[in-house]
């Protein structure tokens, strides 16, 4: 039998179960492992949880180093931590290499820690050849204490699900900044993509205050951070995580008119666009109404976008009164523009 061939993108959740299933290496201290559905690995140390996460940034190339803190930084929010510590391998392609290169990946490194607070530590860097674009891999550390860890497999059927901020977020950003001659050439407007390539900043990548936000305000049983293959993607990894059913309102998921333009413009569905900025959370249902106030009254946008049903439900969308199943992407929707 011919072996499988890959899309560019996630692994295919089939094949990385399997994987992680056959490979993981059973460890009292690791409390959780590697699995699909969670943001990052914990391990017990004692006094605390250390929580480890690492994640690449192959899409964009502008402002690389700020995107790679921000999106690793997410991951461990996600868990209920707190990001502390950074470490960068830089890997530079030879046709591209120098000085002012190199320092403009350092620099934004710099600033999007300073910005959260996190120490950078350590890392590599590396001239190469083979590749047409810089690549920044990231690893996080933060910490965490035995109450504060949240977990994506910790969702319970009838628990409610919001969405903070939106689907499309980092695809807006990406594609205005990436793509940003050929949308011109096309006659959209200057301002419309300035707009867009804000989204970088407003209504931002980040979910750490999210998290901050919607487990300081309690209920909060799981949280996960939707990158690529966007919030359809992120919802699947966390029901696998969970083993459970979601119902999702489709009318409720917000998408920015921005962001529906320019996935318009490329014909990209945005539920499978790459999607950091977003947080999903499961929390107790009594406590739902709170947590979006919370994050409302804190300028980040909230909807209450379905439930946590039992597995043998499925993973839907309601729309027009009717429930469809949630669309799959066997890879980001992105993809296809480069």
């Amino acid at each position: 039998m011919a072996a499988r061939r890959l899309q560019a993108g996630k692994l295919p959740p089939d094949l990385l179960g399997r994987m992680l299933s056959t490979y993981t290496q059973a460890d009292a201290t690791l409390i959780v492992p590697p699995g699909v559905g969670e943001d990052a690995a914990v391990i017990d140390i004692g006094d605390r949880y250390l929580v480890a996460k690492t994640d690449p940034i192959t899409f964009a190339t502008d402002d690389i180093g700020w995107y790679a803190v921000h999106v690793n930084a997410n991951d461990i929010a996600a868990m209920g931590a707190t990001p502390r510590y950074f470490l960068a391998s830089i890997i530079l392609p030879e046709s591209q290499a120098t000085e002012t290169l190199v320092e403009s990946v350092f620099a934004s490194i710099h600033r999007a820690a300073a910005e959260l607070g996190i120490t950078v530590c350590g890392g590599h860097t590396e001239i190469t050849h083979g590749i047409d674009r810089p690549l920044v891999i990231g690893q996080m550390l933060g910490e965490a204490t035995p109450d504060s860890l949240v977990r994506s497999a910790d969702l319970q059927p009838g628990d409610a699900l919001i969405l903070t901020k939106g689907m499309a977020i980092e695809a807006t950003a990406i594609i205005a900044r990436e793509r940003r001659r050929l949308l011109l050439d096309r006659g959209l407007e200057a301002e419309l993509l300035d707009r867009c390539a804000a989204f970088l900043t407003d209504p931002g990548i980040s979910v750490v205050r999210d998290a901050r936000l919607a487990t300081g305000a309690g209920g909060v049983r799981a949280m996960h951070d939707p990158t690529e293959g966007g919030i359809a993607t992120a919802l699947q990894e966390l029901a696998t995580a969970a083993d459970v059913g979601l119902v999702v309102d489709s009318e409720l998921l917000p998408l920015a008119p921005e962001a529906a333009r320019l996935c318009a413009e490329f014909g990209l569905d945005p539920l499978g666009v790459i999607s950091s900025g977003a947080l999903l959370i499961g929390c107790d249902p009594a406590d739902a109404g709170r947590i979006v106030t919370v994050l409302q009254e804190s300028g980040i946008t909230a909807s209450r976008i379905g439930s946590a049903v039992h597995s043998d439900e499925g993973l839907s969308l309601v729309r027009d009164g009717g429930r469809t199943p949630l669309p799959t992407f066997s890879a980001d929707e992105i993809t296809r523009i480069f």
